[in-house]
């Protein structure tokens, strides 16, 4: 690229965003989207990876389609783009008929630059004939640790995205991502079939969160100590619970306290959690207490507290929901109340992430039976009368050992004298994964050495010097236990200009 289409792309950044200056890793990922290169980047919460295909779909010739895995993530940076006059579409489930005839209507005249999809979306074959039509300059996969079956938050439906991307042309890649190990990076560079793809990693440092543990024996203390936060901090808080039960016992308690704090969860009705992320995301609401559910939408940048009640499944999980603090720059927290006999809470889910062995046995016979069909995995699910989220991840399984191949959401059988039980062995080694990944989330709660190092550590990155702002950094343990006077916090918030839709 050459100085004068960055001058444009300056211009138009300042112009269209009210960006002024590039954030570590932006400029590299843009870079390698405009020179038609595959990319994986991971960049911090609130880190910009947004602008990293919004400013390059202003100037590429044909559109930008963006795979994104939630409603509420979807609708807000639409809203924001409005608001900077660039018009994108967005086909998702909340869609009226009329709505979607005239959206597919405009995408088919390429009138959009950009489009957000869901996962699900783009198993649908006319769905993608719709896309493709118009053409296609850029796939981008946000939330790419969704592809990966060694990531915490896999999704079935991104499995089916490599065969979308021949769809609509083999188009460049553009994979993002906060949170990613070594592991992770390589499954997902698998998963999509990303081309001698540029890696752009600016680690995981957020000089402005301070993270703090604190140990706990039983409710009663917990109750105590987040009585204590609130107390101290002003600010917006997330309370996050593993359970949806824990939630709604809690939020009584809360609204004694706070009358405005709100709950949200999955299995309230649709209008209430749009009401509740309205009303926290204009203020009215300062305190919600929510399940992971409340999670990857939320683009709150002065939310300044957020308290895990139980420890999250893994290291990776816990740095995402923990990361939405502070994503103004200016100084927050992060704390997690650990109480040892909250591991039960995990295992539990553990113990039914994945299919068990006669599940995987019988979609494997099912497949079989209806190979000639060139069966979808809706059709196997029905006819194996087992759910279609199961069934997907053992295809999966299949995909992965090279034994099965998808086209356009259809089926079919590359081997079929394969012996299963090789497959599933690999696969019962992801759960011993998932276990690992558990215990390591346990050893940070319970580590004394900074945890921001055992952090980078965990990452793959040198440890380096300590933050000098966690508990283990400012208070810290002493022989007998207990902890030292405390320090004070050195947060160290960045000045450079946020920009909302970066």
């Amino acid at each position: 690229m050459n100085e004068r289409t960055w001058a444009d792309l300056r211009k138009k950044a300042r112009t269209h965003f009210g960006v002024t200056s590039f954030r570590p890793g932006q400029q590299e990922l843009i870079e390698a989207v405009l020179d038609g290169d595959d990319a994986v980047g991971i960049l911090p919460t609130g880190g910009g990876k947004s602008l990293c295909f919004q400013l390059p779909a202003l100037v590429l010739p044909r559109a930008t389609v963006i795979v994104s895995p939630l409603l509420a993530l979807m609708q807000d940076q639409q809203a924001k783009l409005a608001g900077s006059q660039i018009e994108a579409a967005k086909l998702d489930s909340t869609l009226s008929a009329g709505d979607e005839r005239a959206v597919t209507a405009e995408i088919r005249d390429g009138e959009h630059a950009l489009i957000y999809v869901t996962p699900e979306r783009l198993e649908n074959p006319a769905q993608l004939d719709l896309i493709a039509r118009g053409g296609v300059s850029l796939l981008v996969v946000d939330e790419a640790h969704c592809v990966s079956q060694w990531g915490h938050d896999f999704r079935p439906a991104y499995l089916a995205l490599r065969d979308a991307r021949r769809q609509l042309g083999n188009p460049p890649v553009l994979a993002l991502t906060a949170t990613a190990t070594t592991e992770v990076l390589d499954d997902v560079i698998a998963q999509l079939q990303l081309r001698s793809p540029r890696i752009v990693n600016t680690g995981i440092e957020r000089p402005n969160l301070a993270y703090a543990v604190t140990p706990t024996v039983n409710r009663d203390a917990k109750l105590a100590r987040l009585e204590r936060l609130l107390a101290e901090e002003p600010g917006s808080c997330i309370v996050y619970t593993a359970t949806v039960r824990e939630a709604n016992e809690l939020y009584p308690w809360l609204v004694e306290r706070e009358p405005s704090a709100a709950r949200y969860h999955g299995k309230l009705p649709t209008r209430e959690r749009e009401d509740v992320l309205r009303r926290f995301m204009d203020g009215s609401a300062r305190v919600v207490v929510a399940t992971k559910a409340f999670g990857l939408g939320i683009d709150k940048p002065d939310l300044r507290l957020v308290v895990h009640w139980h420890f999250p499944d893994s290291v990776e999980s816990y740095y995402q929901e923990a990361g939405r603090a502070g994503r103004d720059g200016k100084p927050a927290r992060a704390e997690l109340l650990y109480r040892l006999e909250d591991r039960r809470v995990q295992a539990f889910f553990l113990g039914g992430k994945y299919p068990r062995r006669e599940e995987s046995v019988l979609v494997w016979e099912t497949l079989r039976e209806l190979a000639a069909d060139r069966p979808t995995a809706k059709a196997i699910a029905d006819h194996a009368e087992l759910g279609e989220r199961r069934t997907k991840v053992v295809i999966a399984q299949l995909e992965a050992a090279g034994i099965v191949k998808r086209t356009r959401g259809r089926l079919a059988i590359l081997d079929a004298d394969t012996e299963l039980d090789a497959v599933l062995a690999a696969y019962e080694d992801r759960t011993a994964a998932d276990r690992e990944r558990l215990e390591s989330m346990m050893r940070y709660a319970e580590t004394v050495e900074c945890r921001v190092r055992w952090m980078r550590r965990y990452f793959g990155d040198e440890g380096g010097e300590p933050c000098a702002r966690c508990d283990n950094c400012t208070r810290p343990v002493q022989a007998d236990g207990s902890r030292a006077v405390p320090r004070p916090i050195r947060t160290r918030a960045t000045s450079r200009r946020v920009a909302s839709a970066a």
